[in-house]
This record gives C-alpha cells, structure tokens and sequence, in this order.
C-alpha cells in the first residue's frame, strides 16, 4: 500500500493579477502535472492553475496498468505525482478554474474564477473530460463499489463475475471485447438499437456468454455494501426487472472540459479540442493535453505523456517561433 504526505501550501501571491508566466497550465491530472514538470525541467517559468488535483484519477479505485506499478489506488498514484511536482517547488493554484480566455498579440490573458486576471506566453488546456452519466438512482452511491467509467482500467477486478455494460455505441460495443477474457457472463443494456460500426458487432457473434437488452432503459442501482444489480425498463412491453450483477460498466461517452476555450479552438463534433502531432491547437501558443483533446484512447498513461509531449512542444515554440510584444 502507497502512502504519502503531500500537502504543501503555495505562494498564492505569485499568481497576482498583472503576473507573467512562460507557460500557464490548466488542469492537475495526469496530462497537467507532467507537462509542468516537463516544463520546469526546461527552466520555463510555468505555474499550475486546477479546480482539483488529480482530476479523474479520484474516480479510479484501482490502476494496475500504469507501467512500473503494479497496483496502486487512484487517489494514491496522484499523490505520488503531487510529491513529485512538490519536490521541484511547482506552483500552483487550486480550487479555481478559468472563467476566460483571451489572445493579446503573441499573449494571452487569463481571467480567473477568484477575479485575478494573469498573463502568459503559452496556455496548455489539460482540463480533462468527465465520463457521460446515466444520472439514475444508486449511480453515486455504487460509483467505484461495482459501478465503473472504465472497462480497460477495471476489467480485471471482474474475474468470473456477472458485468452489465450500458450503451449502444462502439465503446460499449467494444467494452464487451475488452470484458471477453474475464467476466463469466456480460449482459449488454441499452435503450435503443446498437449503433457501434458492424465489425465489431460481427464479433459479438462468437461469444458464448453475451446477453443483449436492445429497448431497455436501466432505472436504478441497487446493492447493499456492494453494487448487486440494476432495475430496468424494457420501452416495448413496458415491463420492469431485475438484472441481478456484479458489476456495471457505464460506456456512453465523456464530456470534455472544453467550453473555456472554444470560442478560440477547433474542436470535434465530441466537443474534443483538436490538436496537431504537437498537441497545438488551431490556435497557435494554445497548446491542449490528456481527454480534453481528440486523442481515442483516455488512459492515465497516455494522458502523461501527452503532458510531457506538449512541454517539450511549447519549450520548442518559445525558443523558435514566439516573438513577443
């Protein structure tokens, strides 16, 4: 078990109103921190502005496929990253969030949720995205206790278990896939028809232990300790039932935290900030990172080293492209 002590008070006052900074990053998960470690290794005067350290990893009870640790709690494997950007006396600003973004020449200026305005050469957006929500009763309460966002983060706490999968799309369809070598039975609920690309459904074909509930609505999670199934709705007879089951895996979409800035980006039809190989915007000095951005794959370990990725960019942009006022 991974323990750390890493609460650490930042000088508040070097993010006053009028200050400047080489690189402002928005956002304290996985894709933010490293891109300010990344940045500070650089010797870029950067600072780190969050509603919350650790974004998403809170809502992961377990990750065993980060590469060099084993198994680690979310919460835990956040707080190694807080010790870490501590060590190298990082700043940053939590609990306030980006009201408004503006290009001045080359600069932006940044108004913050606490009244401050600051200024920066370059803005990295590593806001995160939130997973889409069935908003049903229970949903909250079995969040992490059989309810889960993630089948490639959880797939394996579900050994030989009974998982319901809800959604109609690829990444339910693919869920299923990716629970194939481990639960013992999957039931597929969704309200509607499948709308996942044929190829994949092609696939569904050969697995023995698949049960699909097409027209079916799930109304709430129930359990005592442990989620232990849902109530649904099926829309075509108008009959309620219950599934009973180990686990539920909620695949319909993240929302992106991108509404900050997309009077300035382009974004996708998802909402996703578009980004280049670089991860630059359409907005050149905006830079964006982790599941904010366009990127298909929303993984802890991805989300890193596109952090790291956009650093190594950003210091490469105000070495060789940047002017200045």
């Amino acid at each position: 078990m991974f323990s750390f002590s890493v609460e650490k008070t930042s000088d508040q006052s070097v993010f006053k109103s009028g200050s400047f900074w080489d690189l402002v990053v928005m956002g304290g998960g996985p894709a933010g921190m490293n891109a300010g470690l990344y940045a500070k290794r650089k010797g870029l005067k950067v600072g780190i502005i969050t509603g919350e350290i650790g974004g998403q990893l809170h809502n992961t009870s377990t990750v065993d496929n980060y590469l060099g640790i084993k198994w680690i709690e979310g919460k835990d494997l956040s707080d190694q990253f807080l010790s870490h950007i501590n060590s190298l006396d990082i700043p940053i600003l939590k609990n306030v969030k980006m009201t408004h973004l503006e290009k001045v020449s080359q600069d932006f200026e940044l108004t913050l949720s606490d009244g401050k305005k600051i200024r920066s050469k370059t803005v990295l957006i590593a806001t995160g995205g939130a997973p889409r929500r069935l908003d049903i009763p229970g949903e909250d309460t079995y969040a992490n206790r059989g309810v889960s966002y993630c089948t490639t983060c959880d797939a394996p706490f579900f050994k030989d278990k009974h998982v319901i999968v809800a959604g109609g799309g690829n990444s339910a369809a693919e869920a299923v896939i990716d629970l194939v070598p481990w639960a013992k039975k999957i039931t597929v609920v969704h309200r509607s028809q499948w709308r996942a690309d044929q190829i994949l459904l092609d696939k569904h074909q050969s697995i023995e232990k698949l049960d699909v509930h097409l027209n079916t609505q799930i109304l709430n999670v129930y359990g005592d300790d442990q989620m232990r199934g849902v109530e649904v709705l099926d829309k075509t007879t108008g009959h309620t039932f219950k599934i009973d089951a180990d686990g539920l895996f909620i695949e319909i979409g993240t929302v992106p935290n991108s509404k900050s800035v997309k009077a300035l980006v382009k974004t996708n039809d998802r909402d996703e900030i578009m980004v280049d190989l670089n991860q630059m915007t359409s907005c050149p000095g905006l830079f964006a990172a982790g599941d904010v951005t366009d990127q298909p794959y929303k993984q802890i370990i991805i989300s890193a080293a596109e952090g790291a990725k956009a650093a190594l960019a950003i210091n490469s942009y105000l070495n060789h492209t940047y002017k200045g006022a």
